[in-house]
């Protein structure tokens, strides 16, 4: 039984970056958020058509993370050494900074984006532009075999029908092979407060009390997690078919995360109570320092900020301009509350006396990056654990 605890509002589509023309035709949905007592699962209440947000003009470019390149390739050379995998599959390859440390002739790339999907296919893999359904993985294997590895980063958090997309790794998995995939912590949401993870294309936050429930009811044992620090907190899920040996690390999760109140229905009440809390502070900060005069500038035209800046209806009047280092995004609007958005040379940041941190969980790369910035005195803003600006 789903009971709602988090009403965020009216959103936009959290990547939709768009120009000027496109304001009067915006799509908006409620953002609000339930949880199931039965399966322990965390998922918005209205789901968004993945076609409205995954598409060929798809912006978020893995590539241009280099922090998240580093990652993917520190991930598949620990995955080659532990599995040894001889075919790979991915769901949602974006542009390749996994899949591209695997052979070209044994590997697969799933891409419902069509403008990445055709970056990897150029780079020779075979490509599928495609959604992830049982249907599509009987098609894979029926060309490919079975898979050795399995492997998604921040993507099965993204699919509305959890049952059969586990079902279609469990059918293109091979008997001795592995599942592993990275998505956002619940917990590590739940402790610091960081309700801007919760935006349309993450229809389900994951904790792995609820992950152990669906896939047992898939026929999938996980039986490893690794806690990870990207994106303010995430968890590598290890699962397989049949009888595998489960390690201490799931067993500790598990309890950890019932010893917070995962299981409980008050817990998501509290977080509730913390976000409205969150948005007062946030905006009394923002609108005290621009009484004061000073000028405010983000960094980061992220899908976190469409998050905050929408349900505390910040805009203009508060931030003045949005930096990013995407070029499809630059020269566009933010969703929502239409921020303009420039390309870092364009904007001398030391105009600015204060940056809101729109990739909070890439705060000591900025400040290492705009270190002239706080050498001059400049300010950094977050909400995340808490609403504080430090330097």
């Amino acid at each position: 039984m789903f009971k709602e605890f988090l009403d965020l509002g009216r959103h936009p589509i959290a990547n939709a970056f768009l120009r000027e023309d496109g304001f009067d035709t915006e799509f908006f949905f409620d953002l609000k958020v339930c949880w199931d007592g039965e399966s322990k699962l965390v998922s918005i209440k209205d789901f968004v058509e993945p076609e409205r947000i995954f598409n060929e003009d798809y912006p978020y470019n893995t590539s241009n993370s280099f922090p998240m390149v580093e990652h993917f390739k520190r991930t598949a050379e620990m995955l080659k050494k532990d599995f040894n995998p001889k075919t790979v599959l991915e769901i949602g390859s974006n542009d390749g900074p996994f899949i591209t440390n695997f052979d070209r002739e044994t590997s697969v790339c799933v891409e419902p984006c069509g403008n990445f999907s055709l970056k990897t296919a150029h780079m020779g893999y075979q490509s599928y532009t495609s959604f992830w359904t049982t249907e599509l993985s009987e098609k894979i294997k029926s060309h490919h075999g079975k898979m050795d590895l399995i492997y998604a980063a921040n993507c099965i958090c993204h699919i509305h029908d959890l049952d059969d997309t586990f079902n279609a790794v469990k059918n293109l998995l091979s008997d001795d092979g592995v599942f592993v995939f990275e998505d956002p912590s619940l917990l590590r949401i739940l402790e610091r407060g960081s309700y801007d993870q919760i935006y349309d294309e993450h229809p389900h936050i994951f904790s792995v009390t609820a992950l152990n429930n669906l896939l047992k009811r898939n026929g999938l044992t996980l039986f490893r997690v690794d806690n990870l620090s990207v994106h303010g907190g995430s968890n590598r899920i290890y699962a397989a078919k049949g009888n595998v040996g489960v390690e201490q690390s799931v067993a500790d999760n598990l309890t950890e995360e019932s010893i917070f109140g995962i299981n409980h229905f008050q817990t998501y009440e509290i977080f509730a109570k913390r976000v409205e809390n969150s948005k007062e502070e946030l905006l009394r900060c923002l609108k005290n320092l621009k009484h004061n005069g000073k000028k405010i500038i983000s960094i980061g035209a992220t899908a976190k900020s469409t998050t905050v800046f929408n349900y505390c209806k910040i805009d203009t009047e508060l931030i003045d301009v949005i930096t990013d280092t995407t070029a499809e995004k630059q020269g566009k609007f933010s969703p929502g509350m239409h921020i303009p958005i420039l390309s870092r040379e364009d904007v001398n940041i030391l105009d600015y006396d204060y940056v809101y941190l729109g990739a909070w969980n890439f705060k000591d790369v900025i400040a290492n990056k705009e270190r002239e910035f706080v050498e001059n005195g400049g300010k950094f803003i977050t909400h995340v654990p808490q609403v504080m600006v430090f330097s």
